[in-house]
């Protein structure tokens, strides 16, 4: 009856022959946990437990189908259907369709998706005449998400004396108000959201105990995946059933806590011994995915945290080779060497794209990484994302870079001429579309002369039009009068606000999209700067978009069957393993993020995030960071990350510079004061230009101090290299082989390097 227990180990059979009450098994990374709850279940059923009271509760739809099938081999299908097992909110949204008239709503209650809430929300902005610049709906969906999950009503906020004077002073004072409509919206149109799943399954057994004791009594066992990611209306609700029978299982891993953002408290499992005082732990340390170098380096690591439950994860597996830390001049050389490491890893393995995975932590730093990859033919994936320039702001800002060049451009045209908001609606949009199809000219052609192509609107509406007609005007006068890219950009940045109209909602999502934005004046400074280098004319905004065009060329022609390496955010790939992990921009104000540096919580949960992401890997691990990065389109130092600190350095193959962990002197990198908008960037102290430093340095006769054939130069973008070949006609160029970006030749006017050997 109990072969399939044959292949658990010691503490993974205690877990789950264990049946004196509540438990908590600590699951190390690669422990094993999803064997320990599908062999529990069909050990309690095995052992007389009825399946339809037995209650697992998981966080995705996957997670749970992937345990039935498990269970299903185990103990058979008939058996296995019979489970309520589910995601949270399926299975409590079966109790509240079950129980509905209890709550006040009708049993055929719907629930309403993101956008339905969006478009609820933004009603109730426009009913209470409020500006959603003033109230962003992400923010105020943010914010009503927060009070559910906490099960604070719209009441009970309003009457917050410290929830008031919060949003006071963070110039959001109606927010209660807002609160308050949309709840009185959904009542009356028998509707809830996904957060009123849990906070009415709450309220149902608040308010009416002979409710809570049929479930009380009815689950006898319950068991819940993942509790490192509840909050507080998921674990007081597992809480509440549990009372009775006393029979409750929880896996989860405290050191894999990384979901904050999204409410989950750590110390529902940290404390979890203080709501179930007979808890018995179980830890599950033995790591079937990596290396013991591995998992040592991710122990080192995470014991530095002060809040969490003690374990050390090891393995029968091979030792393993130390984890190599890669040190990179520059963003750009960094994200080369990756993809130079990548094609060599696989020739020397003979193995697949399928075996590496590149873990970030914005999703912004995968712009250069594409970039390099395609240029090493090296074929891609993004996990659970868009590629870069298939983001929707990106795409956004591509289109006032397209107006610049040809306002005639009326796709371009309509996706930004009412964004950021600036008051022109549809039905404008539809009577300037309408003016321009019936005469056969361009929409650009009709806002320009209304009157003369019959548009027919009011004083308000044509004010707002001629506005947006003087701005993108600008920016065409600006690329006209022969104006490089990055100026066009900066220009546009400044002006058009799709970058500062995000500042007010500091959502994650939010976030993103800003460092999405600042990444593409990186692409664009770059470009400028490598053509003026390199010597080619091109450098106007019309030989930009050729170049991200052949990139969006290539990002479609993506056949998903093929082998790939995986890029995505360190977040995504919780649950995941690749053979092959590489963690890239392993620095200070990544890891930790600039964001999450405030206090002991956000750094430690910083700390649980890196370890995440080396314990994805299997055989060979290696993280990168670079000492410089461009930010906003302007050079900025950058310091290795202090998680890198903590580990033991003999686990590690540091680089040969021994002064690695110090900050880039001012001499390599000067740092500048962060911006959100910049003007054009200066040349960083230390790199004299080239062309007075020949002057200075050169005899009469012309020779080039200090650049001979041979000489070793450290460059801005580039990294460091040999130089193979000086031209002095007609005007001063050199050949060089750098280490890891490959032959370049450099204009030396506008090179920014220096002469370090």
């Amino acid at each position: 009856m109990e072969d399939y227990l044959q292949s658990l180990n010691e503490q993974q059979l205690a877990a789950v022959r264990y049946d004196g009450g509540p438990s908590l098994v600590i699951a190390g990374a690669g422990s094993g946990k999803t064997r320990v709850l599908t062999n529990k279940i069909a050990y309690l059923i095995a052992n007389g437990y009825d399946p339809r009271r037995i209650l697992a509760l998981t966080f995705t739809n996957k997670a749970a189908r992937e345990m039935r099938e498990r269970i299903a081999q185990l103990v058979g299908e008939e058996l296995s259907a019979r489970l309520w097992m589910g995601t949270f909110h399926s299975m409590f949204l079966k109790i509240l369709h079950f129980n509905s008239d209890r709550i006040g709503f009708n049993s055929n209650f719907t629930i309403y998706d993101t956008s339905d809430t969006k478009s609820a929300i933004k009603q109730i902005l426009k009913d209470l005449e409020l500006d959603v610049k003033d109230y962003p709906v992400n923010s105020v969906m943010s914010v009503i998400s927060s009070a559910k999950n906490s099960l604070i009503s719209p009441d009970d906020y309003l009457a917050d004396s410290d929830i008031q004077r919060r949003d006071y002073y963070a110039k959001r004072p109606r927010l209660g108000e807002i609160y308050k409509g949309y709840w009185v919206r959904c009542r009356n149109s028998n509707a809830m959201d996904f957060d009123d799943i849990l906070f009415y399954t709450n309220i149902l057994f608040r308010d009416n105990p002979d409710v809570l004791e049929k479930y009380q009594n009815f689950f006898q066992y319950i068991l819940v995946d993942e509790y490192q990611d509840t909050n507080f209306s998921q674990h007081l609700v597992v809480q509440q059933l549990s009372r009775v029978h006393n029979k409750v299982c929880v896996v989860g891993d405290d050191a894999q806590s990384i979901y904050s953002f999204r409410g989950a408290d750590i110390q529902n499992i940290l404390r979890l011994k203080t709501y179930y005082p007979g808890l018995e732990t179980f830890k599950l340390e033995q790591n079937y995915r990596s290396t013991q170098t591995i998992l040592n380096v991710a122990n080192s690591l995470i014991e530095k945290n002060r809040n969490q439950i003690p374990k050390r994860i090891f393995s029968m597996n091979a030792v393993g080779e130390r984890i190599p830390v890669v040190k990179a001049m520059t963003d750009y050389e960094e994200s080369f060497i990756v993809a130079n490491k990548i094609v060599e890893m696989k020739m020397l393995e003979s193995g697949s794209y399928n075996d590496f995975a590149i873990l970030y932590r914005t999703n912004a730093q995968s712009r250069l990484l594409e970039e390099c990859l395609r240029k090493r033919n090296v074929p891609y994936r993004i996990y659970g994302g868009l590629s870069f320039y298939q983001r929707k702001e990106i795409k956004d800002a591509l289109c006032y870079f397209r107006m610049s060049v040809n306002p005639n451009d009326d796709e371009a045209l309509r996706r930004i001429i009412n964004y950021p908001a600036r008051g022109i609606g549809e039905k404008t949009v539809l009577k300037v579309r309408a003016a321009a199809m019936k005469l056969n000219v361009s929409m650009w052609d009709v806002i320009c002369e209304p009157q003369r192509f019959g548009l027919e609107v009011n004083s308000g509406t044509a004010r707002k039009l001629n506005g947006f007609r003087e701005m993108i005007q600008a920016y065409i006068d600006l690329d006209t009068d022969g104006k490089d890219a990055f100026q066009v950009a900066t220009m546009i940045y400044a002006t058009s606000k799709i970058l500062s109209s995000l500042y007010s909602d500091n959502t994650p999502e939010n976030i993103s999209r800003q460092e999405n934005l600042s990444e593409l004046l990186n692409a664009v400074q770059q470009f400028v700067d490598e053509a003026k280098e390199e010597g080619e004319s091109g450098v106007s905004m019309t030989d930009f978009l050729s170049v991200v065009q052949l990139a969006t060329d290539q990002d479609s022609d993506d056949d998903d069957d093929s082998p790939r390496v995986t890029l995505m955010t360190v977040h995504a790939a919780k649950g995941l393993e690749f053979r092959n992990v590489i963690i890239v921009g392993v620095e200070d104000e990544m890891f930790p993020s600039m964001h999450s540096s405030n206090s002991l919580a956000e750094v430690e949960e910083e700390r649980r995030l890196l370890y995440v992401a080396i314990t994805r890997a299997q055989e060979h691990c290696l993280m990168t960071y670079a000492t410089s990065r461009y930010i906003n389109g302007q050079t900025h130092p950058c310091m290795p990350s202090r998680f890198l600190k903590d580990i033991d350095s003999a686990l590690l193959e540091l680089p040969r510079n021994p002064n690695t962990w110090a900050a880039p002197s001012q001499n390599d990198f000067e740092p500048r004061v962060r911006t959100r908008i910049v003007p054009r960037q200066q040349k960083p102290e230390g790199f004299v230009p080239v062309r007075k430093a020949v002057a200075e340095a050169a005899p009469s006769g012309g020779d080039i101090d200090g650049l001979r054939v041979g000489a070793r130069i450290n460059h801005l973008r580039f990294g460091d290299g040999t130089v193979t070949k000086i031209e002095k006609e007609p005007d001063v160029k050199i050949t060089v082989d750098f280490d890891n970006t490959g032959i370049k030749v450099l204009l030396l006017k506008f090179a920014k390097f220096k002469i370090i050997g």
